[in-house]
């Protein structure tokens, strides 16, 4: 082999391994915070119904609270569209579950979201199209990302391909494109947001996820996120786990570690009537019924608020963190 030959093999090799590790590592975007380094943040999960099932009366709500609260962004902690995600780019769906319910000047900002099960039943490729964004510009949607607002970090990882029983079960059909081989998708996620985790100097570090981890709600402690997932969340200091899923308003705190685990899938249909027991000590709220969250983030404290359907405070909880002259 002359030179010339290997000096082009050789070229061919290290571009593709650059390519490699750059589609492996978790897109980043950025959002700075207030001018006196503070974010206020507005969850919501399980919300697209076309207004139906509550979800106008939650955004009217939401629009009214993200004023007071002057928000930065919202965070949509998935099923974004029922019954069935979205058919594509066109479906009017996007619009009659979005754009035309959360009008309020206040939520005219940016959403970051990620995708939930129902999703997953429709075009997965149409929800994390650039398109839709080009139809509304707040909307940003991907499997898993890094977003990063200065003192915070929030990860957003893919929980549905975790579910075993969405690979087995024959009354619905799940959009595997871009997932399989799920083993090695999987594994890649797994490594990757440890990698991003640990790598992290953010102040806070901030987990969101579709699925349960803990919950007392109808679909329970997710077993998948359990096994795999809280273990590096653990390992990485992650202050809070939040997710939709459970159509109701949560807050567990763990029994083991700082972490919290908070639950915002109240955006819409609710009111399932069905709780399971939990320890008093590590159940700080469950709310059977629509409603929302905010986030007020500092350097040194982060303040979690969550609100029914008429801007009625169901339950406060903070938590903070000693700042030393170094930082």
């Amino acid at each position: 082999m002359n030179l010339s030959l290997k000096l082009k093999l050789f070229t061919a090799i290290l571009i593709g391994l650059c390519f490699s590790v750059s589609i492996a590592e978790l897109e980043r975007f950025e959002h700075p915070a207030k001018a006196d380094g503070s974010l206020s943040v507005l969850v919501v999960g399980d919300w697209g119904r076309k207004g139906n099932y509550n979800q106008s009366q939650v955004a009217l709500q939401m629009g009214k609270t993200g004023e007071k609260s002057d928000i930065d962004f919202i965070i949509s902690t998935g099923d974004n569209f029922y019954e069935d995600g979205l058919t594509g780019v066109d479906d009017p769906a996007f619009e009659e579950s979005f754009s035309n319910i959360y009008t309020a000047p206040s939520l005219q900002k940016q959403w970051y979201t990620v995708l939930g099960n129902h999703d997953y039943r429709g075009d997965v490729l149409a929800q994390i199209n650039p398109i839709l964004t080009k139809k509304d510009r707040r909307w940003l949607c991907l499997r898993s990302y890094i977003l990063n607002a200065e003192i915070v970090e929030f990860f957003f990882v893919d929980t549905t391909p975790f579910r075993d029983k969405y690979f087995t079960e024959t009354d619905h059909t799940y959009d595997w494109r871009g997932v399989l081989p799920r083993k090695e998708y999987l594994s890649n996620l797994l490594k990757d947001v440890d990698s991003a985790l640990s790598e992290s100097s953010a102040r806070w570090k901030i987990v969101v996820g579709h699925h349960t981890m803990r919950s007392a709600g109808q679909h329970g402690n997710t077993v998948e996120l359990v096994a795999k997932l809280l273990p590096i969340l653990q390992a990485n200091n992650v202050d809070l786990y939040i997710n939709g899923h459970d159509h109701c308003l949560q807050h567990i705190s763990s029994p083991d570690s700082p972490l919290q685990f908070l639950t915002s899938g109240g955006g819409s249909k609710a009111w399932r009537g069905d709780v399971s027991w939990w320890d008093p000590k590590e159940m700080k709220l469950y709310y059977d019924g629509q409603g929302f969250m905010t986030l007020q983030i500092t350097l040194n404290e982060i303040d979690v608020v969550f609100y029914d359907i008429i801007g009625n405070v169901l339950h406060k909880w903070s938590v903070t963190k000693q700042v030393y002259a170094a930082e």
